[in-house]
């Protein structure tokens, strides 16, 4: 139940409306709080006297709400143009799958449900102010409050247009998934070397368990399904990561010996979803921002800055990666394999990060100068000789895409000088091992 639980709080933070809803609702029980406290009569006669308080009549009153209630809920509907502008620009240059970081962004969420509180906030003061031939009340703090929201309404709006400026700038864009690239780093990688165990041939035999669900698995929660495991004497083999989109009717794991239950288990400890999510798919996070390049080398924009920008990024992430180790996706009980998870392996991650920018980037001589200079940087960080041997091969597929495509012979020689550059690198770094390093790229 643990995965079922992390989706829904997962799919709740991603909603748009609930930070506006709570500040609707927050702002129809302030506004009955305070006409309370003022038909209550606590509120001493000087201090309604005073500048402090709005000491007008009824049809004041009535003016005055109506003006704020207009007024913001005119402006809200200006927020939710602008957002939807800004929403339909960041489709077409960086990638639909980027509207979640607009979505749930709290800025945004926050000015919409400020403008939409105080309206709501206005109407219920409204609908209790009488005049004189009513039976005369007014309520002043109430007013005075709705005066104070009216103005916090116009800094927010200020805020907005500056916060909304800034947020559909490329390089914010791109620093934002970063981030998130940053946070599935720390949340999915681990400090200390995980469980190797080597796996006997045993799964000829074994049972499939068929699942009948379909979407991507969002949620895995592998503890508990690894104790399900042990206390019932099996090993599971799930076919599927987080990430990876479930097929109706196909195995979704391969089980030896079989036991009775596996299937209500496996659907206990997962949780499946209309889409890919990045809480518990780091390779997912890392394609976000390779979207952002490869949109940006397309004919259409053309952008070569954003993809070095991007690369940059990379960069700074497998240097994350490079203290760190991996999950292996074994899980042991009592010193034997209870479940084996397939596990993203740091070839499938720099490929991931590069492959796609490279053979986008192949007439780009710009772009394949900076990659080779990241993955130079990279190899300095690196302290794994198999890891640097994923570096080498990458550096060594850029340069032959340079020698096919870029026609240049002045470019091309800086192209060689990278490489040599990468190469030098890697020898200093790893004098001692550069024979396991030849032989592991090979």
């Amino acid at each position: 139940m643990q995965a079922h639980l992390r989706k829904l709080l997962s799919d709740i933070g991603e909603k748009f409306w609930l930070l506006p809803a709570a500040m609707v609702v927050a702002g129809i029980l302030l506004a009955v709080g305070l006409i309370d406290l003022d038909r209550s009569g606590m509120v001493p006669a000087w201090l309604i006297q005073s500048p402090w308080l709005y000491n007008g009549g009824g049809t004041g009153a009535r003016t005055l709400l109506g003006a704020v209630a207009s007024s913001t809920i005119g402006v809200a509907g200006t927020v939710f143009s602008i957002t939807i502008a800004a929403l339909s620009l960041a489709a077409g240059q960086m990638g639909p799958r980027l509207l979640r970081n607009f979505t749930r962004d709290r800025g945004n969420q926050f000015t919409l449900g400020a403008f939409l509180a105080t309206f709501s906030y206005a109407l219920m003061v409204l609908r209790s102010v009488r005049t004189e031939n009513e039976g005369a009340f007014v309520p002043h703090v109430s007013l005075s409050v709705s005066i104070l929201l009216a103005f916090v309404c116009v800094g927010t709006l200020v805020f907005f247009v500056g916060h909304m400026a800034g947020r559909i700038n490329v390089d914010t864009v791109i620093e934002l998934v970063s981030d998130d690239v940053r946070s599935a780093i720390q949340r999915l990688t681990f400090d200390h070397p995980q469980p190797q165990a080597s796996i006997p041939d045993i799964w000829d035999d074994a049972v499939p368990v068929v699942d009948e669900r379909r979407g991507y698995l969002q949620q895995l929660h592998p503890e508990g399904l690894a104790d399900w495991a042990a206390q019932r004497g099996t090993t599971l083999r799930l076919l599927v990561r987080p990430g990876d989109y479930v097929f109706p009717g196909a195995p979704i794991a391969r089980m030896t010996p079989p036991v009775d239950g596996a299937g209500a288990a496996i659907r206990a400890a997962t949780a499946l979803g209309p889409a890919r999510v990045s809480s518990a798919d780091l390779e997912f996070a890392i394609r976000q921002l390779v979207e952002v390049a490869v949109r940006a080398l397309s004919p259409g924009i053309n952008d070569p800055h954003t993809a070095i920008a991007v690369l940059d990024r990379l960069g700074a992430a497998l240097c994350d990666i490079a203290p760190v180790h991996l999950a292996s996706g074994i899980s042991l009980r009592r010193g034997r394999v209870v479940l084996i998870i397939p596990a993203v392996d740091y070839d499938g991650l720099v490929d991931s990060m590069f492959h796609m920018i490279r053979q986008n980037a192949a007439n780009s001589a710009a772009v394949l100068l900076r990659m080779l200079e990241v993955l130079t940087a990279v190899t300095g960080c690196e302290q794994a000789p198999a890891r640097v041997a994923t570096l080498r091969r990458h550096a060594d597929l850029v340069l032959a895409d340079a020698e096919r495509e870029i026609a240049n012979q002045g470019d091309l020689a800086d192209l060689r000088q990278r490489h040599a550059a990468f190469e030098a690198t890697r020898q200093r770094c790893y004098p001692a091992a550069i024979g396991d390093i030849d032989a592991a790229s090979r």
